[in-house]
């Protein structure tokens, strides 16, 4: 199977033969934008400073070299918890235009509606792995808000093959993550039942 590379600007039609547990790759511009940023959108209405419509964001808090003369380097870039967005996210979708949200777990039924309604896709970059992605980063083009902190900060980057992203939100209303839940469960219970018979003597 050919590797699956997407390239700023994503159109909807990009994403429509897209699914959840794909594993794909960004190349262009990708914009860390977490939680501060995401309220200054949502609770102020705030416009953000840099556009991403048909773009893509990275919930994370990147550390970063100051090289001089407004110029930085990527040292790690490790994704930070998605779900603590949840509550913005789909009014933030809707809002900026975004197509493709990267992050670190799951997310739940507000970004499967934003995903699904506005057509964006919700990644997940494997925890752990902040070096690895530093190295998909070519050049930081911009940094905004830095009046928010390092972690806060926008800072957009060039990236080629930034990845590997597995798709947990499709553009059709699925969500990895939930499903695998319901398979988890049932396997739970099966096993849950199973060591009962053994541990029956201690209940």
């Amino acid at each position: 199977m050919a590797k699956k590379v997407l390239t700023t600007p994503i159109s909807a039609e990009d994403l429509e033969d897209i699914h959840v547990g794909d594993v794909i790759y960004l190349t262009g511009l990708l914009t860390t934008c977490r939680d501060v940023a995401h309220r200054r959108v949502i609770e102020e209405g705030r416009d953000l400073p840099v556009d991403i419509k048909d773009g893509a964001i990275l919930h994370a808090g990147p550390i970063i070299r100051p090289l001089g003369e407004e110029k930085y380097e990527m040292v790690t870039v490790g994704p930070t918890t998605s779900m603590r967005m949840e509550k913005f996210e789909e009014e933030f979708i809707a809002k900026t235009g975004v197509r493709l949200i990267i992050g670190k777990g799951g997310m739940s039924e507000g970004t499967m509606r934003g995903c699904r309604d506005h057509k964006a896709l919700h990644c997940v970059f494997p925890a752990g792995c902040a070096v690895v992605a530093a190295t998909c980063v070519e050049e930081i083009i911009s940094a905004n808000w830095k009046d928010l902190g390092m972690p806060e900060t926008l800072w957009t980057s060039k990236v080629k093959e930034f990845g590997p992203l597995i798709v947990s939100i499709d553009t059709h209303g699925n969500n990895l993550f939930e499903q695998n839940k319901v398979i988890f469960n049932e396997r739970k219970d099966k096993v849950y039942e199973e060591i009962c018979k053994h541990v029956k003597f201690i209940k």
